[in-house]
C-alpha cells in the first residue's frame, strides 16, 4: 500500500497534474495514511488493555501511592484498598491540615479518575497542603461481599487517617465521585463521627427526579420491567454482575460520540490524538464486575426503589440509613450538562428530606450546592478546567466550607479581578462566595411533581412483581445452564468488549499492522489545511453527527412516552395497590417525635445561656449577626478571621465551629435578646472592647467597602460595643 501510494507522488511530482486532481491525490495518501494510523492506535489500546488486565490491581492514578490497607484482609473480606498518596516533586504537605480521602466510584470502570492527571481532585488538594488518600479497588468482588460490607470496610479506612493524623485541624474531608457518593453519604449517615466536610461530584442521590423531555435515563428500569434483568444477567454471568454492561449503558447515551465521534476525532487528528485518546481509554475500558447480591441491592434499592432519599433503608442490624443524620457540610457538585446524574437527581433528596428551610436548620445540617452550566458527567471528574476551578476553590475554601452556619447555600464563583479588594486574601484566580438559598430556589430546579412520584412508585412496584416471578419461575433454570465458561464468552461479545479482541495482536490480521505504520509515519505526507476535500470530510462527519443525534433524540422522545403512557393508567396503578387518594405514594420522612423533643430542649438550653461568653463569642455573634445580612459568606472574610486567628491563638477549628454555631442559634430563636445581651459579655476595659470592634470591622470589610444593610448592623454593633457600662465586667476572663 505504502509502495502505490509511494509511486502516485512520483508520477504527481514528474508531470503537471491539475490543481483539484492533485488535491485528491493528497487526499486521498493522507486518508489511507491516517487509517493505518487509526489501526495502530486501536491496536495499541488493546495492548494496554489486556496490560492492565493482568495486573493484580489496575489502576489510572497519576501519582505515586502506597498501600495503607488492604480489604481483603479483613473479617469480612471486600476488594477495596486504602493508598496514601504522595504529593509530586515541588509539593509540601502541611501536616496540621485536614487530610483528602477520595472515593472513586465503581461503577463498570476501575479506578483512579479522581487521580487521573496533576489537576486533578487529588492534585489541587495537594497543592492546597493536604494529606491525601485514596479508596480504589480490584476487577473482581471478593465472594460474598456486600454494600454493607463495603461499608463497614470505608469506616475502618477513615478511623485510619484519623488515627494517622491526630494533629489535623479537623476531620477528613472525603470526596465521594458518581456511584462513590452514594455509598460515602450512607456511611456518614450510620458514622457521622468519621467525617469533616463531604464533597459529591456529579453523584445520584434521588433516582426519580427528573424533568421530562430532558432526562430519559431515568425510564430505562421501567421500561425493561424493572430489575428482572438484573438478576438475569447475574445468573448469566455465574453470579457476577459484568461491569461492561454498565459501560455499554453509559455510551448508549449519546451514540453520536459512541458509534463516530469519538473514532472520528482520533482518525481525523490521528499524529497528534494518538496518546490523548489512548490516556482515557486506559480508564474506560478497564471494566470491573460487582457481585450478584451488591448490584442486584444498587438496583432495587436505589435506581428503582430510590428509597436512599427517603430514609427507607435499614441495615442488617437494624440501623436506618437517614442522611440528616450526617453532621458535616455536604457539597453537591453538579452540570446542567450531566444527562447521567443531572442536577434534580444529585439535589432532589434535599427537598425530599426536608419540608421548610428552619427544618435544616434545626437538625444542624448545612448544604452547599454548585451548578455547572455546561461539563458532562465525566467533566466533573476528569477535566483540567473543572479541577482548576472549582475543586481548586473546595480544597482551598473547605474550612471555610466545615464553619458555615446551618443551612442551605449555593457556591457561587466570580473571577479575580486587579481591582478586587484584598486579593491577597483570595488563593486561587476565583473569589468563591457562600449565598444562602432556600427550599424554594431548589425546587424551582427539582421540580417535584406527584404525577411523577406515581409514575415511578408504580414502576417499582411492577419491578418487584417481575421479580418475583422471574425468581420463581426462570432463576432456577438460567442458574443450572450457567457457568464460568459461558459468562467468559459473554463478557467477551460485549459491544463495550468485542473491540480489544479484534484489533488486539490476537488477531491475525493486526499483526502487521504495527509494522505498517511505523513505514507511514517515516513517510507521512498530511493533506494540507485547505485541501477542499477536508471541508467534505468535515462535512461529512456533521451529517452523520446530526443523523446520531436525530436518532437519539427520536429514541428518548419515544422511551419518555411510552413510559409516561404505560405507568400514568389508572388501572396499572390500582392492580399494583396503589389508590388514587394516596397524596403521595412515598414515604416522606416528618420531623419525629424524638427530633423536635431534642429541638425544643436545645432551645431552652441556648435562651438560658444568652448572656453567657466573654468578649470571644460575642465579636462572633456580632459577626454572624453581621455576616446574616448581605450576598452571602465570602472566603476573604474567612481568610481574615484566620489570620487574626493565628496571630492571636486561642480557638482550634473544630471550637470555633462549635462557638459559632451556638451563637447562630442564639440569633435565630431570639435575635433581640441575643443582641440585647452583648454588652453583658464585654469587659470594662475600654481599649479590649475597641480591638475587638477593629478586629470585626477587618474582618466585615475583608470583601470590599460595606455598605446596605451589613453597614447599618454594624453601626448597631459598634454602639453595642461602645457601651458605657458593660453589666458582666468579669466576662472578658473567659476568652
Amino acid at each position: 500500500m505504502t509502495d502505490s501510494t509511494q509511486s502516485l507522488s512520483v508520477l504527481s511530482t514528474k508531470f503537471l497534474v491539475p490543481a483539484p486532481a492533485q488535491q485528491a491525490v493528497d487526499y486521498w495518501v493522507d486518508g489511507w495514511q491516517r487509517t493505518i494510523l487509526f489501526w495502530d492506535v486501536l491496536r495499541q489500546r488493546s495492548d494496554q488493555y489486556y496490560a492492565q488486565k493482568a495486573k493484580a490491581a489496575p489502576h489510572v492514578l497519576s501519582f505515586e501511592h502506597e498501600l495503607v490497607l488492604d480489604g481483603r484482609t479483613f473479617e469480612r473480606p471486600v476488594n477495596y484498598g486504602l493508598v496514601r498518596v504522595k504529593p509530586p516533586e515541588g509539593v509540601v504537605i502541611d501536616p496540621k491540615k485536614r487530610p483528602f480521602v477520595v472515593v472513586d466510584p465503581r461503577a463498570g470502570h476501575g479506578p483512579g479518575i479522581g487521580g487521573f492527571k496533576a489537576d486533578s481532585e487529588l492534585g489541587v488538594a495537594m497543592r492546597a497542603g493536604h494529606p491525601c488518600y485514596f479508596v480504589g479497588f480490584t476487577p473482581d468482588p471478593m465472594p460474598g461481599q456486600t454494600i454493607e460490607d463495603i461499608m463497614h470496610a470505608e469506616a475502618v479506612f477513615l478511623e485510619k487517617v484519623i488515627a494517622l493524623h491526630p494533629n489535623a485541624d479537623g476531620k477528613p474531608c472525603v470526596i465521594g465521585n458518581c456511584q462513590a457518593g452514594w455509598a460515602v453519604m450512607m456511611l456518614a449517615a450510620t458514622r457521622p463521627e468519621l467525617f469533616g466536610p463531604i464533597i459529591i461530584p456529579g453523584s445520584p442521590l434521588s433516582y426519580w427526579a427528573g424533568v421530562e423531555g430532558q432526562n430519559p435515563m431515568r425510564y430505562t428500569g421501567g421500561l425493561y420491567g424493572g430489575s428482572w434483568l438484573t438478576a438475569l444477567t447475574s445468573d448469566l454471568g455465574a453470579g457476577k454482575f459484568d461491569g461492561a454492561y454498565l459501560v455499554e449503558n453509559f455510551e448508549k447515551q449519546n451514540p453520536a460520540n459512541t458509534l463516530w465521534t469519538k473514532n472520528y476525532d482520533l482518525w481525523s487528528q490521528v499524529d497528534t490524538e494518538g496518546p490523548r485518546f489512548l490516556e482515557f481509554e486506559k480508564w474506560w475500558g478497564g471494566h470491573v464486575n460487582l457481585n450478584a447480591e451488591e448490584m442486584q441491592w444498587i438496583v432495587d434499592q436505589l435506581f428503582v426503589g430510590n428509597r436512599l432519599a427517603t430514609a427507607e433503608i435499614v441495615t442488617s442490624d437494624g440501623v436506618r440509613i437517614d442522611l440528616r443524620n450526617i453532621r458535616s457540610p455536604i457539597l453537591c457538585f453538579c452540570s446542567k450538562g450531566d444527562n447521567i446524574t443531572p442536577p434534580q437527581q444529585a439535589l432532589g433528596w434535599i427537598v425530599d428530606l426536608y419540608a421548610k428551610d428552619d427544618d435544616i436548620r434545626a437538625g444542624g445540617q448545612t448544604i452547599v450546592y454548585a451548578i455547572h452550566e455546561s461539563i458532562g458527567h465525566l467533566g466533573i471528574f476528569v477535566s483540567g478546567g473543572v479541577a482548576r476551578k472549582e475543586h481548586q476553590e473546595f480544597a482551598s475554601n473547605i474550612d471555610l466550607i466545615d464553619v458555615l452556619p446551618p443551612g442551605l447555600y449555593e457556591a457561587v464563583m466570580t473571577p479575580k479581578t486587579a481591582d478586587a479588594a484584598n486579593p491577597d486574601l483570595v488563593s486561587g484566580d476565583w473569589i468563591v462566595r457562600f449565598e444562602q438559598r432556600s427550599l424554594d430556589d431548589l425546587r424551582a430546579i427539582v421540580q417535584p411533581s406527584p404525577d411523577n412520584e406515581r409514575r415511578f412508585a408504580t414502576a417499582q412496584r411492577v419491578s418487584e412483581i417481575n421479580l418475583g416471578l422471574y425468581r420463581t419461575l426462570f432463576q432456577p433454570l438460567v442458574q443450572a445452564f450457567a457457568s464460568e465458561k459461558n459468562a467468559a464468552w459473554l463478557h467477551k461479545l460485549n459491544p463495550s468488549e468485542l473491540p480489544y479482541e479484534l484489533f488486539s495482536d490476537r488477531n491475525p490480521l493486526m499483526r502487521q499492522i504495527a509494522q505498517l505504520a511505523d513505514q507511514v509515519r517515516q513517510q507521512r505526507r498530511p493533506a494540507a489545511p485547505d485541501n477542499p476535500l477536508l471541508q467534505v470530510q468535515a462535512m461529512i462527519s456533521d451529517g452523520i453527527i446530526a443523523a446520531l443525534d436525530g436518532y437519539r433524540d427520536l429514541r428518548d422522545r419515544s422511551m419518555e412516552q411510552i413510559f409516561l403512557t404505560l405507568y400514568s393508567a389508572p388501572l396499572l396503578q390500582a392492580l399494583v395497590g396503589l389508590r388514587a387518594s394516596d397524596e403521595l405514594p412515598r414515604r416522606r420522612p416528618g420531623v419525629e417525635p424524638e427530633r423536635i423533643a431534642f429541638i425544643q430542649q436545645r432551645i431552652a438550653e441556648l435562651k438560658a445561656r444568652l448572656a453567657e461568653g466573654g468578649v470571644r463569642e460575642a465579636a462572633i455573634r456580632s459577626l454572624v449577626y453581621i455576616g446574616m445580612a448581605g450576598p452571602g459568606v465570602d472566603e476573604r472574610a474567612f481568610e481574615m478571621l484566620r489570620h487574626i486567628r493565628t496571630e492571636h491563638g486561642g480557638l482550634t477549628l473544630a471550637e470555633f465551629k462549635q462557638v459559632l454555631r451556638e451563637q447562630f442559634f442564639s440569633l435565630l430563636i431570639d435575635r433581640d435578646g441575643a443582641l440585647a445581651a452583648i454588652p453583658k459579655m464585654l469587659p470594662a476595659d475600654a481599649t479590649e472592647r475597641a480591638d475587638a470592634l477593629g478586629k470585626i470591622r477587618q474582618v466585615v470589610s475583608a470583601a470590599g467597602k460595606v455598605a446596605g444593610e451589613r453597614a447599618e448592623r454594624l453601626a448597631q454593633i459598634e454602639k453595642l460595643f461602645g457601651a458605657a457600662e458593660p453589666a458582666n465586667p468579669d466576662s472578658g476572663k473567659a476568652s
